[in-house]
């Protein structure tokens, strides 16, 4: 199953977007079209890759737009980039989302005490590659970290590449605490301060700040699969959501979007024009001491 990747807009800036194609070239959406698992029997799951590690570009699925491309989040008319708080540099893994994966807002999370935070799942990779964005890979799951992002459940699942070398050796988290010493911790440093620069309070976690494991972490990707069902079924209220898809819904349902309908929505959007310098300020480093 392959996928491929059509550049709309002007790139580091407010018109860009990234629409998302099948192997027979036909438009889909990210969050809907695309199958949750890799291979059902491994429990290997696809990721959509949104932001390549180092990178600050706080690029996402577009949730509420037609076709969901991923764009950059804006913030008060202005794209949004990561703050570099010491010693981090942008996203310290590969950032994306499990497709077919809803944080549902209605629901209030038995274990962590708080609601979705109405987005696919996220997932940190962390490979050996800086993949691009876009990219589809396969993944396989390794645990799970619960942040409390401004009073909203906010998963982040940990995993790695099925094809990356490390891949063989990392099997749970309790693998990549042994092989990979100080990345999980440095993961949670980084969920936690990464928005203080922009005047908010450090994020807090569930079950304080320890990773559970693969299979705790795949029963959850399991629960968000059950709500993303209920959404596309319309037994979930979609609220805002753009829930329009070319490959999951029936002809007949207000969800299914037919292909001249995509084609005429990506048709909408700017071409892919000239790209724009990144702002310097993007580069600079924030020094604060941790509570």
């Amino acid at each position: 199953m392959s996928f491929t990747v059509e550049e709309r807009g002007n790139p580091n800036t407010l018109s860009y977007r990234l629409f998302f194609k099948n192997a027979e070239g036909k438009y889909i959406s990210p969050f809907h079209d695309i199958p949750i698992y890799a291979d059902e029997s491994q429990s290997t799951f696809h990721m959509v890759v949104e932001v390549p590690r180092w990178t600050n570009a706080k690029m996402e699925i577009a949730t509420k737009d037609i076709l969901n491309p991923i764009k950059q989040d804006v913030k008060k008319g202005k794209l949004r980039y990561v703050a570099n708080v010491f010693p981090h540099k942008g996203y310290i893994w590969n950032y994306g989302a499990i497709p077919q994966t809803w944080e549902d807002p209605a629901h209030k999370d038995g274990d962590t005490g708080c609601c979705g935070d109405n987005d696919p799942i996220d997932v940190c990779e962390i490979g050996t590659k800086v993949y691009s964005r876009g990219e589809v890979i396969k993944v396989k799951v390794l645990g799970v970290l619960a942040m409390i992002d401004e009073g909203e459940t906010d998963w982040k699942v940990i995993a790695i590449n099925v094809e990356d070398p490390e891949a063989k050796d990392l099997n749970n988290i309790s693998d990549v605490q042994r092989l990979k010493p100080g990345y999980l911790e440095a993961t949670v440093d980084w969920f936690r301060r990464y928005k203080v620069p922009d005047g908010k309070p450090e994020n807090q976690f569930a079950f304080n700040g320890e990773f559970k494991d693969k299979d705790f972490a795949i029963e959850v990707i399991k629960n968000t699969h059950n709500f993303w069902k209920a959404l596309i079924s319309q037994q979930s209220n979609a609220g805002e959501l753009n829930c329009k898809n070319t490959c999951v819904s029936a002809c007949d349902s207000p969800y299914c979007c037919s292909p001249d309908e995509a084609k005429a929505a990506v048709g909408e959007t700017c071409p892919c024009g000239k790209e724009e310098p990144i702002p310097s300020s993007v580069d600079k480093w924030f020094y604060y001491e941790r509570k």
